[in-house]
């Protein structure tokens, strides 16, 4: 994440913070009407968020893209969907203290995508694996996250699994970022984001069978793949996936 918002040309510090609120509202409410469509026609409802979050990149003041790209282009890219990699994913969860219970000690921190947050941090609980990972990030430190459990992936990505983690703080969120096979050729070399439930992207869960939504045709980049002014965090070492994952979000 930026230190301060971005302010747009005129613009007050008072304007840009109103804008960045604005920015999280709107992807909030792009991503529950995605959800809701997608349960039906996840095709469609996914060629339509792209279109909704194509016109806020190029256009809100609060977008990752630099002013000059979002006057000329290109927008951001993507391929074509495909239903294969649209998946019920189970949710293992590790034995490491719950959300609200006494023993977290979430610090300041953000990250990502042209918003202010909060990150993580915390005391290690005993017994290994330690459920607090330094995650590696696009600036000069690390960020902090505690790993909750892991997710067992299937279709393409049978037999794989990405470690879950959790952005603490006031907000707190699962975060679940990943690299593959395309990183650094077709898609950014840091790789991409899944699941970022503090910003409100949220592919959906079923609590009663322990399952999450998980559609790669919705992966994107992270802020910093458009300008290196954002700082954010990147997928650690457990969650590179030997695989080319071709749907999602590509470079232009």
């Amino acid at each position: 994440m930026p230190r301060d918002p971005r302010l747009s040309y005129g613009a007050t510090m008072s304007d840009a913070y109103l804008e960045l609120i604005d920015w999280r509202r709107r992807i909030a409410e792009l991503y529950a009407a995605w959800r809701s469509e997608a349960a039906y026609h996840p095709e469609a409802a996914t060629t339509a968020f792209r279109a909704a979050r194509e016109a806020l990149f190029m256009s809100h003041p609060q977008s990752p893209l630099p002013a000059a790209r979002r006057a000329s282009g290109p927008p951001p890219a993507w391929w074509p969907y495909d239903p294969a990699w649209r998946m019920r994913a189970t949710f293992e969860a590790a034995a490491v203290p719950g959300p609200h219970d006494d023993g977290n000690s979430p610090g300041d921190g953000g990250h990502d995508g042209g918003n202010i947050g909060q990150g993580a941090a915390g005391q290690a609980s005993a017994g290994p694996p330690s459920p607090i990972l330094a995650v590696p990030s696009s600036g000069p430190s690390p960020f902090t996250v505690r790993r909750i459990g892991r997710v067992d992936l299937s279709g393409p990505l049978a037999g794989h699994s990405l470690a879950a983690l959790w952005i603490e703080g006031y907000g707190n969120g699962l975060f679940l970022p990943f690299r593959d096979a395309t990183s650094g050729g077709q898609t950014y070399g840091a790789g991409r984001y899944l699941l970022d439930t503090v910003k409100g992207s949220d592919h959906g869960a079923d609590p009663a069978s322990g399952t999450l939504t998980l559609d790669f045709n919705m992966a994107y980049h992270p802020s910093c793949a458009y300008d290196s002014r954002w700082v954010c965090p990147l997928a650690p070492l457990e969650n590179r996936l030997p695989v080319a994952i071709t749907v999602g979000e590509r470079l232009a």
